[in-house]
C-alpha cells in the first residue's frame, strides 16, 4: 500500500466520516452541554489524566459507531459486485485489505487524536504545572480500540455481506459497551469475572477524583484483547476461504483469554491512586499533592493564619498541620478524619476556587467542624455541613453576625437549614464565653466522629445540655 492508494481511499470512501463522528460528536458533548466534566478538580481540562479519562468515557457511544462505519465500509465490494473480480487478480488478498483497513484506521486515530489535542491544549494553557506520562496509555489504548473496532466491523461485513450487518454490529457493541462500562466509582456487580468483563469495554468510568487513574494491568489486558480483535478483523477482511474465516476467530479468542489472565479482578485494583501525582509537596506543616503543587504557596500562606486561629480557639487540641486528602473512597462514603490535621479536598465546594480570605475561612471551617460526608458537584450534599461550619468560623473570627461560607440557596430545605443556623448562632453568642468555647469543642468532637451535621446544631445552641 502506498500513499497514493491510501489518499484515494480517504477521498472516496466512508472512512473520514468515522473519524469525524468521533471528533465532532465528542466536541459537541463537551462544549455544547454544561456537564459535570467542566466542574471540579477532575474536570476534563483540569489535569492530563482526567482529560484522558473523560475523552474515553464517551467512547461508550463512539466505539459502536466506529464498528458500524467499518461494517458499512466493508460492504463496498459486495454492493458494487466486484468481489469475484477482485479475488481473481494476482494481488494478494491481504494487500487489497490493507488499503481500506489502513484508511479507516488512520481516520479513526486522527479523529480521536485531534480530540485529545483539543483537551491537551486547554490543560496546557491552564494553571497546572504537573505533566505526567501516565495519561498517554489511557489515550493510546483508546485509539487502538477504535481502530480495532472499525477493522473488526469491516471484516465481519466482508464475511457476512448483508445490509443488516452494520446496524446489528453497531447495536450489539452499544449494548455490550453499556452493559460492561463500570459505574462512576469503577465498580460493577460483585464477582471477579464481572469486574474483569467491565475492563473489556473501551469506555472508562467518568473520573470523580483527581488522583484516580487506571492500573498498568488494565492497560496491558485491554491492549491484548484489542489486538486480538484487530487481528480477527483483518483476517476476516483479507481471507477468501471458509477455512481462513474459521481460523480468523483465533486471534480474538487468544487475545481475550490472555486479557482475562491479566485484567484485575477487583475495582480497587483497576482504578488506583496515581502514586506519582499523589507525592506530597510540603511547605512546613502544609502538604499538598504534586499534581496540585501550584496551589501550595497560597495554601501555605493562608494555613499559617488558619492554624493560628485554631490554636487560639482549641489550645493544645488544635490541629498542627494541613494536608490534602489522597484516599480513594466509594461515592457518598465518609472520609477518614484526623484531629491532628486539617484535611483539604480541592474538589470540595469550599476549596475549589477559594483564595485569599475565603481560603482562610475554609481552612478554619475544616479545622473546627470537619465534614465527613462529601460536598461537591458530583455527590451533592454539604448544605447542613456548611451551615454548621459557618457558625464555627464566624464565632472563631468574632464576626458581629453569622457569615455564610457559601450561597445559602432559595429552596425550602436550604431556607429551613439557615433559619435553624441563625437561631443556633443567636443562642451561641448570647452564652457566657466559657460556655461558647465548650460548645465549639463539643461540636468539633462530634463532627470528628462523623455524626450528622443537623444533629450538632443543638450542641451549638446549648439545647443538647438541657
Amino acid at each position: 500500500m502506498n500513499g497514493r492508494v491510501l489518499g484515494i481511499e480517504l477521498r472516496r470512501s466512508v472512512a473520514p466520516w468515522a473519524g469525524l463522528v468521533v471528533l465532532a460528536g465528542s466536541l459537541a458533548v463537551f462544549f455544547l452541554i454544561d456537564g459535570i466534566w467542566w466542574r471540579g478538580a477532575a474536570g476534563w481540562t483540569a489535569q492530563w489524566t482526567s482529560m484522558a479519562m473523560w475523552t474515553r468515557s464517551f467512547l461508550v457511544f463512539w466505539w459502536p459507531l466506529a464498528v458500524g462505519f467499518g461494517a458499512v465500509y466493508g460492504l463496498r465490494d459486495s454492493r458494487s459486485r466486484m468481489g469475484e473480480l477482485l479475488s481473481s487478480t494476482p494481488r494478494p488478498a491481504w494487500r487489497r485489505a490493507a488499503a481500506p483497513g489502513g484508511a479507516l484506521a488512520l481516520a479513526l486515530a486522527a479523529g480521536f487524536g485531534v480530540l485529545v489535542l483539543v483537551g491537551g491544549v486547554q490543560v496546557a494553557l491552564g494553571p497546572t504545572t504537573y505533566l505526567p506520562l501516565g495519561w498517554l496509555p489511557i489515550s493510546l489504548v483508546a485509539a487502538l480500540g477504535l481502530v480495532a473496532g472499525g477493522v473488526f466491523g469491516m471484516g465481519v461485513a466482508r464475511a457476512l455481506p448483508s445490509v443488516l450487518t452494520p446496524p446489528a454490529l453497531a447495536l450489539g457493541f452499544l449494548l455490550l459497551s453499556m452493559a460492561l462500562t463500570p459505574n462512576s466509582d469503577g465498580s460493577h456487580p460483585a464477582g471477579r469475572s464481572a469486574n474483569q468483563l467491565t475492563q473489556l469495554s473501551l469506555a472508562t468510568a467518568s473520573p470523580r477524583q483527581l488522583l484516580l487513574t487506571l492500573s498498568w494491568a488494565v492497560h496491558l489486558g485491554q491492549a491484548l484483547w484489542l489486538l486480538g480483535l484487530l487481528g480477527t478483523g483483518f483476517a476476516l477482511l483479507s481471507t477468501v476461504t471458509r477455512r481462513g474465516r474459521a481460523l480468523a476467530v483465533l486471534p480474538v479468542v487468544v487475545g481475550l483469554a490472555l486479557a482475562l489472565l491479566v485484567l484485575p479482578g477487583a475495582p480497587r485494583d483497576s482504578y488506583v491512586v496515581d502514586r506519582a501525582a499523589a507525592v506530597p509537596v510540603c511547605a512546613g506543616p502544609v502538604c499538598v499533592t504534586r499534581v496540585n503543587s501550584d496551589r501550595l504557596p497560597e495554601v501555605a500562606l493562608r494555613s499559617k493564619e488558619a492554624l493560628k486561629v485554631l490554636h487560639e480557639v482549641l489550645g493544645d487540641a488544635a490541629p498542627s498541620a494541613v494536608r490534602e486528602d489522597t484516599e480513594l473512597r466509594d461515592i457518598g462514603a465518609d472520609r477518614r478524619l484526623s484531629a491532628d490535621a486539617v484535611l483539604v479536598d480541592f474538589d470540595e465546594r469550599l476549596f475549589r476556587d477559594a483564595t485569599g480570605e475565603a481560603l482562610t475561612r475554609a481552612l478554619i471551617a475544616q479545622g473546627l467542624a470537619p465534614n465527613c460526608s462529601p460536598s461537591n458537584d458530583r455527590e451533592g450534599g454539604g448544605r447542613p455541613d456548611i451551615a454548621v461550619q459557618s457558625i464555627a468560623v464566624s464565632w472563631a473570627l468574632h464576626d458581629a453576625r453569622l457569615q455564610a461560607l457559601a450561597d445559602k440557596g432559595s429552596d425550602a430545605y436550604s431556607l429551613r437549614i439557615w433559619a435553624d443556623a441563625d437561631a443556633a448562632w443567636e443562642r451561641l453568642t448570647s452564652a457566657p464565653p466559657a460556655e461558647q468555647r465548650a460548645r465549639i469543642a463539643a461540636l468539633r468532637a462530634t463532627m470528628l466522629s462523623c455524626s450528622s451535621a443537623s444533629g450538632v446544631l443543638p450542641i451549638v445552641s446549648g439545647e443538647a445540655a438541657r
